[in-house]
């Protein structure tokens, strides 16, 4: 099994989920140079989003 993380722009997470909800599609670039979409590369798979807010800032 390969190993990668998506990479996400705060622009990306503006739809507030419930706990139960089905996870909207989105497309992101991922570590290993490909960009991957969850309705089409990801579909019938575990998939974990993390955030670490601020995160590489100064804040």
């Amino acid at each position: 099994m390969s190993k990668c993380a998506l990479l996400a722009s705060p622009a990306a997470a503006q739809q507030e989920l419930k706990v139960g909800d089905a996870a909207p599609d989105f497309t992101l670039p991922a570590t290993d140079g490909k960009t991957y979409s969850r309705s089409k590369d990801l579909k019938g798979r575990w998939v974990v989003l993390g955030w670490f807010p601020k995160a590489f800032t100064a804040g």
